[in-house]
This record gives structure tokens, sequence and C-alpha cells, in this order.
């Protein structure tokens, strides 16, 4: 369990967050953050894909697959978020 809190902890996130505010401001900051948010189900699928098909495919496989169905998700999240005037 502490591994996996140390992979979540969000020291990416915050220093992104910083260099965005940094750089772009208040709003850039918000809309990234949002931009986070629309993308977590698709990284959550990406994982329980690892879950699920690590002990029936092995290790490359599953996560091959769970790459290409985060890819997939992301990239129909940004069209949907495309279509209703987010991206």
């Amino acid at each position: 369990m502490l591994a996996a809190f140390v992979a979540t902890f969000p020291t990416m996130t915050a220093l992104t967050f910083a260099l965005v505010y940094g750089k772009a401001g208040q709003i850039a900051t918000v809309n990234y953050a949002k931009g986070l948010l629309l993308m977590t189900p698709p990284w959550i699928i990406y994982v329980l894909c690892l879950i699920f098909l690590l002990p029936r495919w092995g290790f490359v496989k599953s996560l091959i697959a769970g790459v290409l169905t985060y890819m997939i998700l992301a990239g129909i999240v940004s069209v949907i978020a495309r279509h209703f005037g987010r991206g």
C-alpha cells in the first residue's frame, strides 16, 4: 500500500500546476485541472485492465492492452469535450 501511495502522490501534478500557473496564470491552471479530471476515468480503466488482465495475459500483453485502452478512451473523451466546447 505504501508503494501505491508514493506512486500516486501528486508531486508531478503539483509541479505542473506551479509551472502552468507561473507561465500562464490562473485560468490556464484551472483548465489544466479540469483536463486532469476529464482524463481520470480513462486512467482508472487503464489500471483496472492491469489488475484483471495481468494474471491471465502476463505483464507485457496486459500493459499493451491497458495503454491502448487508455489511448482510445482518452481520444473519445477529447472528442466529446471538444464537441461540448471544453477542448
